[in-house]
């Protein structure tokens, strides 16, 4: 079993509930931190110090203080570890369940298990940390879907930022201009509304600004 865990939580009182479930898993060597900035310090210096932390429980949402923080969450703390320290296990511990966020984290920043706060989140957060210990990977059977929704198919990087422009109120033709500019292709008229149409009927969007929520709301953009 794990012998040394970092837990990056702000509220203290899901803290508790995580140290709970280490504590019955016997595993006595465990840190604390409020903030992403001081779990990344944390970890460093036992890398540095050659007596590593094995394990990362964190939070995605980290709410905001008098604290200036360079991480602003959860999942720029687990980019910066898993740049520096790709060898390191991770599970996220969170409310999120948007479909497209919990799939990016598995498929961008190979976190090892996802785990959704919640009646059954600490029983399933022991069921986590066994399985990634014995490199298996786990997801809360709340979000299980999640990594294939159907709603994840045929959407592109070109798709991500036509929509992303919308959202900032660019006009298609200014959306035109911009594809060009970044050497994105294809990048006509044509084809911007062509990819609108194909994304408005996949999601069963009434008109673009629907599509534009629902793309937000599903963690898209």
């Amino acid at each position: 079993m794990f012998t040394k865990v970092l837990v990056a939580e702000d509220l203290k009182s899901i803290n508790h509930g995580v140290i709970s479930v280490l504590d019955k898993l016997n595993i006595k060597n465990r840190v604390d931190s409020q903030y992403c900035d001081d779990a990344y310090l944390k970890l460093k210096r036992s890398f540095i110090d050659e007596e590593p932390f094995q394990l990362l429980i964190t939070d995605l949402s980290f709410k905001k203080d008098y604290r200036n923080e360079e991480l602003k969450g959860g999942e720029e703390l687990i980019a910066k570890i898993k740049k520096e320290y790709p060898q390191l296990k991770i599970i996220a511990y969170s409310i999120e369940d948007r479909a497209q966020k919990i799939n990016s984290l598995f498929t961008q920043l190979k976190i090892d298990a996802y785990v959704c706060k919640g009646r059954k989140g600490l029983q399933e957060l022991e069921q986590a940390i066994l399985n990634v210990y014995n490199n298996k990977t786990f997801l809360s059977l709340e979000v299980k879907d999640a990594i294939s929704d159907p709603n994840q198919l045929e959407i592109d990087d070109l798709d991500l930022e036509i929509i992303s422009a919308l959202s900032k109120g660019l006009s298609q033709e200014q959306i035109s201009s911009l594809l060009k500019a970044k050497n994105m292709s294809p990048n006509s008229l044509s084809t911007i509304e062509k990819r609108l149409n194909k994304l408005r009927i996949q999601f069963q969007a009434n008109n673009v600004t629907h599509l534009v929520s629902m793309l937000k709301d599903l963690g898209f953009i």
